[in-house]
């Protein structure tokens, strides 16, 4: 099988994509799993991986090739809001029969995806992770290659509804938008990154105050890493924000989930398994 990888987002240098491929060598030596960046990985433009219509044109490109089996986004950063609206009505049916993989920001890109009907995405590690660790390299290329469900986030296994996830900036950012999918009666995961607790705080606070969002049948909450300190101390953990929002809004906290930004992160496919 053979992946096609795309940047949506912030800029990727050409380094880890060597890397990447030194990776694939090692694990893949026989080629039956092989991967491709596009072309447009390596441009920039400002913050970005190459201005919002290269960064476009690459991602449809890759999506609509019918020699690549799936699409594996490269890494996150921000930029993928930028072009989500542009690509969708470019994507033909094999963009459409593909998996997509990834997490962070290019969770815009796979919330537009869901809202139209695109039905095997995933919130789950990304290429730039596959050198990090062995683990989530092959938990992130079983999926993309087969639909492997050994690296699926846990709770999925006994819980049958369906089931999303996303980092907690990049929905709190979605919410109200074009790119804002119906997500009634789904399982909610979130997860973050670099934010002090206080901007946890409000942003549970505008995500649950959303009529859309208090018809989810519950949240789960992954891991919120590498917290920026607060002065003074908050006085809650990000846990006990959650739950508190949870608790005031009506939507149920179902506890705990195992994704986050880390090579421990597992696999949520969107929807319905």
């Amino acid at each position: 099988m053979k992946i096609g990888i795309v940047n949506a987002s912030s800029r990727f240098d050409r380094s880890r994509a060597e890397a990447v491929h030194a990776w694939m060598a090692d694990h893949y030596p026989d080629a039956s799993v092989s991967v491709v960046f596009h072309p447009a990985c390596f441009l920039k433009h400002g913050h970005f991986g190459g201005d919002d219509a290269a960064r476009a044109n690459a991602f449809v490109e890759f999506a609509n090739d019918p020699r690549l089996d799936a699409i594996w986004f490269a890494r996150g950063g921000y930029g993928s809001c930028r072009i989500a609206e542009a690509v969708l009505p470019r994507l033909t049916e094999v963009a459409r029969a593909k998996r997509y993989l990834g997490y962070s920001d290019a969770g815009s890109l796979l919330a537009l995806l869901y809202k139209a009907g695109f039905p095997h995405l995933a919130h789950g590690p990304m290429a730039s992770d596959a050198v990090r660790d062995d683990a989530a390299a092959y938990r992130a290329l079983r999926w993309l290659t087969k639909g492997d469900r050994e690296g699926w986030e846990p709770s999925l296994h006994t819980d049958p509804r369906p089931a999303v996830a996303f980092n907690l900036s990049i929905l709190d950012a979605l919410v109200g938008t074009a790119l804002e999918p119906d997500l009634t009666g789904h399982v909610l995961m979130l997860e973050d990154v670099a934010e002090p607790l206080y901007r946890i705080d409000r942003m549970m606070f505008h995500l649950t105050g959303q009529a859309s969002m208090r018809r989810v049948a519950g949240i789960r909450l992954g891991r919120v890493s590498d917290i920026v300190e607060n002065d003074p101390a908050f006085g809650l953990t990000a846990e006990e924000i959650v739950r508190y929002w949870c608790a005031r809004s009506g939507i149920p906290y179902l506890g705990t989930a195992d994704i986050g930004h880390d090579t421990a992160n597992r696999i949520v496919p969107f929807g319905m398994r």
